[in-house]
């Protein structure tokens, strides 16, 4: 059973223990998880709130951690113990299907704002590219019963990914106080591993996500004379060689944000040998005048194709300077020096930022 919570105010030499309240109504519990789902104790943003199923039943809070795991949170209201779990049940088995479309369109309902601008304000960092992997049934309450007790304890030890939570609300003169125990100390439960498969971003088969780092590269170079590169070792360079020649690359500058749009002209090619086509004619890009350093042998040895920076010349759709770079919440960004872009509302305001059709040219 869940550890019950008491406190006393120390008046001097003498503790007086502050007495439980009724809470004016479950409903301002549902309203105080709205507002801040952290008193469960663990971050979480709400999605939805009162969200319709298929079989027109409302779910009282669906909620998203920085995994990008969702949570089902009922309260127990005035409903039986064999109820209440049964309705969790059903709607965690409704909300266990829903598609990563699915999530943030409930989301984008619920927020008033872009789902991927919220997740970064709430958890510091874009949502991953897996939604709804994993799945936590919380029956909230302000009592629990032994046999809601015994109910979700059993299911439990089948692996089902329930728990209940119980607050108290005390009162203190004129201040108010809510105190929390669970009915299992180890609030994350999740599916068995391998249960079920995360619904992964869908990738349109030709987007490409570069970091146009540092590491002696400048952007005026790649802004100047059409190209993306990446290297220092198999690392960087491994990742921009799978990108075919046809595909659209998204060009990203770290701490600045994203500054141009382009079809690559050809495949990857080590720096020495890489040419780049400019004013209609193709160019030896080592023998052109470069602000940035794309070698990096040591002096007197020799510039091998695993330390050298990789070329892929690019054909630019849009660009901007890097003082124009365009950023802001929610938009996609990662440190691998190239990966496929399968964030559609990172692909939606490139989109519109740079004046691009959303179809590769």
């Amino acid at each position: 059973m869940p550890v019950e919570m008491r406190i006393w105010r120390i008046d001097g030499e003498q503790p007086r223990r502050l007495t439980a309240a009724v809470l004016p109504s479950e409903r301002a519990l549902e309203d105080f998880l709205d507002q801040d789902p952290s008193l469960l104790g663990s971050p979480l943003l709400v999605i939805g709130r009162q969200v319709r199923t298929p079989h027109n039943k409302l779910i009282d809070l669906l909620a998203i951690d920085a995994d990008g795991n969702l949570h089902v949170l009922e309260l127990k209201r005035d409903k039986t113990p064999r109820e209440v779990v049964a309705q969790a049940l059903d709607y965690g088995s409704w909300v266990s299907t829903l598609t990563r479309d699915e999530v943030i369109g409930i989301a984008n309902d619920h927020l008033g704002q872009p789902f991927e601008a919220a997740f970064e304000e709430a958890f510091g960092e874009i949502p991953p590219d897996e939604l709804n992997a994993e799945l936590q049934l919380t029956i909230v309450a302000t009592n629990l019963d032994s046999s809601s007790e015994r109910i979700v304890t059993y299911l439990r030890e089948f692996g089902v990914p329930v728990n209940a939570v119980f607050f108290s609300y005390l009162e203190d003169e004129d201040r108010r106080y809510l105190a929390r125990s669970w009915l299992v100390d180890d609030q994350a439960v999740s599916m068995a591993p391998g249960s079920k498969k995360g619904k992964r971003a869908q990738w349109n088969g030709q987007d490409w996500y570069v970091n146009f780092g540092s590491h002696g590269r400048e952007w005026s170079d790649g802004l100047g004379f059409g190209f993306v590169s990446a290297g220092g070792g198999p690392a960087f360079s491994g990742k921009l060689r799978p990108i075919p020649t046809g595909d659209r690359v998204n060009v990203y500058v770290p701490g600045s944000g994203y500054v141009g749009i382009g079809i690559t002209l050809t495949e990857a090619q080590p720096f020495r040998v890489a040419q780049v086509h400019r004013d209609g004619q193709w160019l030896q890009l080592a023998d052109q005048d470069l602000a940035g350093s794309y070698q990096h042998a040591a002096p007197g040895k020799e510039e091998t194709d695993d330390i050298t920076d990789w070329v892929i010349p690019v054909r630019w759709l849009a660009t901007v300077p890097l003082n124009e770079a365009f950023k802001e919440a929610g938009l996609f960004s990662n440190p691998n020096a190239a990966c496929k872009l399968r964030q559609q509302f990172t692909l939606e305001r490139l989109a519109e930022q740079f004046g691009i059709d959303s179809e590769a040219e």
